[in-house]
């Protein structure tokens, strides 16, 4: 199948169970949202295994630590261990923090002229910081960078709405998840978005 222009009608073409979905569903405006990456990075540290209310929270209490509530390498640094703590980031996330803004600082991670890198360089790059796995550098290309063709393995939300729309007795495998997905080349990120919002939806 040729890729036509509208990756909408592309996917709903190429998967008749997927179609359903994107007819069911607002449409989802899918152009990323380009944070600058330092940026971009503590917000998802701090947002690990929360709601995205509860993190939203935590991020703004940690902007309004710093003068006109821009958060830089240098001020998590010079910020005390406590004062973080004190607003709700645990310490393993403040580790992490610290470990992203002395690595940006030291370049030991490239955070300029990641657009410029392919996918699995910038996971190569990223997963350099502690507490960042493939994971969040996936969530990463999908909604900062806006790369079209991500499909995360390790989301369980991903895992449980294929279980859910291509009736699977329980999570897909890596295989199934695999063989489902491959279908969606080259939107899988636009595909996975889809199949977020499936998950908020009777069917």
């Amino acid at each position: 199948m040729s890729h036509n222009s509208d990756p909408l009608n592309y996917l709903s073409q190429a998967d008749p169970i997927l179609a359903k979905v994107i007819a069911l569903v607002a449409p989802i405006d899918y152009s990323s949202s380009f944070t600058e990456p330092f940026l971009s990075l503590a917000e998802s540290i701090i947002s690990q295994q929360l709601s995205v209310k509860v993190s939203d929270v935590i991020f703004s209490r940690l902007q309004d630590l710093f003068p006109d509530k821009v958060i830089t390498a240098e001020g998590i640094l010079e910020l005390n261990e406590q004062q973080i703590r004190n607003i709700g980031v645990s310490w393993a996330k403040i580790k992490y923090l610290r470990d992203l803004a002395t690595k940006k600082i030291a370049k030991e991670v490239q955070l300029e002229g990641l657009a410029d890198l392919d996918d699995e360089k910038i996971i190569h790059e990223l997963t350099k910081v502690k507490g960042i796995g493939r994971w969040t550098v996936e969530m990463f290309l999908i909604f900062n960078l806006g790369r079209l063709d991500i499909f995360s393995h390790g989301d369980l939300g991903l895992r449980r709405a294929i279980q859910r729309l291509y009736k699977l007795s329980e999570l897909p495998t890596r295989e199934e998840a695999e063989k489902i997905s491959n279908v969606w080349k080259p939107y899988r990120s636009i595909a996975s978005r889809y199949l977020w919002k499936s998950l908020e939806i009777d069917l």
